[in-house]
């Protein structure tokens, strides 16, 4: 039995997908040119545009979106940016002075173990709830249900499936979370209060109706309706609490080398946690 030749020329060629463009040899960014006497950023020269004229919130929402930001986008991001920054000996602040306990000359990786637990739960949050809010804004224009009701349906909906309200309660501020008021309160103030903020509101009165109790909105709930009024790219609502949280765990690092706790930390988690697992038996 004859085969076909692997050289046959009559033989149709495999196809093949095209590759995606993220593996392609050619690319393209607009963040920067860096050149011999000269820093392009954005198109702005960093030198004599940039250094000395900006605040770093100015020159961030700058790098975020490539215009200069609004008086109003730079003071909600500034506000929202010091909410989340200092909160105690929370998990990624004792994650970072344990690190540095381990390795007092990696500061960098004490940082680092601080930013990685950044998730749904902590730090994170801000972002699932901002995306809930576009969410719910998005259904009410486009089923023109009521705000409320859709808020409700959206509500039924976590509940249901025993997924978490982002946004809402907090193990220590029972009562409400005192950050979250005042970031709403400036919202109103500074005339920024828009849909998101609308949205939020109405959200947190339907919560008490489906879950049966208060649920206090927190501060994750506050930072993205406020960003997302002022006109903050909803791409990058993680990256306030990560920006916020780094400045924290610097200086909580710096007190580290001084007053050093990381250890004790370690400590008390020993002394706290009970081993329930079997016995040796040698």
């Amino acid at each position: 039995m004859n085969t076909p030749s692997a050289t046959n020329s009559s033989a149709t060629p495999a196809t093949s997908a095209p590759a995606s463009k993220a593996f392609s040899k050619g690319g393209s960014t607009h963040m920067a040119l860096v050149e011999t006497d000269k820093i392009t950023v954005r198109g702005r020269d960093l030198c004599q545009e940039m250094i000395g004229q900006y605040s770093f919130t100015a020159y961030f929402l700058f790098l975020l979106t490539g215009q200069m930001p609004s008086e109003k986008l730079i003071k909600a991001a500034d506000a929202t940016l010091i909410a989340i920054s200092e909160h105690g000996l929370v998990p990624s602040v004792q994650a970072a002075r344990m690190t540095l306990a381990a390795a007092p000359d990696a500061m960098q990786g004490a940082v680092a173990a601080g930013l990685l637990g950044c998730g749904t739960v902590i730090l994170g949050a801000s972002e699932t709830a901002g995306l809930l809010l576009i969410d719910i804004i998005k259904e009410a224009k486009s089923s023109k249900v009521a705000l409320k009701d859709v808020c409700k349906a959206q509500l039924d909906r976590l509940k249901s499936n025993k997924l978490s309200l982002p946004g809402f309660g907090h193990p220590t501020h029972k009562n409400g979370d005192p950050r979250a008021a005042k970031l709403l309160s400036l919202a109103h103030q500074w005339g920024l209060a828009g849909e998101h903020i609308q949205a939020l509101e109405t959200l947190a009165q339907e919560v008490p109706g489906v879950y049966g109790r208060v649920l206090p909105l927190n501060v994750s709930a506050a930072i993205p309706a406020l960003l997302l009024d002022a006109g903050f790219p909803a791409g990058a609502l993680r990256g306030i609490p990560l920006l916020a949280r780094t400045g924290s765990l610097i200086a909580h690092l710096l007190e580290e080398q001084t007053k050093p706790i990381g250890f004790k930390l370690a400590n008390a988690a020993e002394e706290s946690i009970l081993y329930d697992g079997p016995l040796a038996q040698v």
